[in-house]
């Protein structure tokens, strides 16, 4: 099987005790609660990968408070393992000016304690930690 690398960015955004999420499907059609990611386009750094996404999946404008390190996993898509790298950055959102993209289906604000709970995948419940620590909430 052969294998595909690829680079993503993402943002937490952080408003108080209080982290936003996102509602979307995830390869198998299943609804994921989740954080703003996408790929990291030719040319493009990972921080602005970042900023863009938040401002496609949430509507927001943010800015990066700091990087929160990268994560790095695999999945097969289309009979093929891809080993994913996602950037992350938690940041602070500054307006809400548009509607989220289509391919989201909700986006909400959670407090961290229910964030935790809601969160689909095991590494974005390790960012929520590495936020809480951060933030000291």
């Amino acid at each position: 099987m052969s294998v595909v690398r690829e680079r993503s960015a993402g943002g937490i955004l952080l408003d108080g005790d209080r982290v936003l999420l996102i509602k979307t499907r995830n390869l198998k059609g299943e609804e994921v609660w989740t954080f703003p990611k996408g790929l990291v386009e030719p040319g493009e750094t990972p921080e602005r990968t970042a900023l863009r996404e938040v401002l496609e999946e949430t509507g927001f404008e943010a800015e990066i408070v700091r990087p929160l390190g990268e994560v790095t996993y695999w999945f097969v898509r289309d009979g093929k393992r891809v080993k994913k790298t996602v950037h992350w950055f938690l940041m602070r959102p500054l307006r809400r000016v548009k509607d989220p993209d289509w391919e989201v289906e909700a986006v909400e604000w959670v407090p961290l304690e229910e964030a935790e709970k809601r969160l689909r995948y095991p590494s974005d419940r390790e960012l929520l930690r590495r936020v809480r620590e951060a933030s000291g909430a």
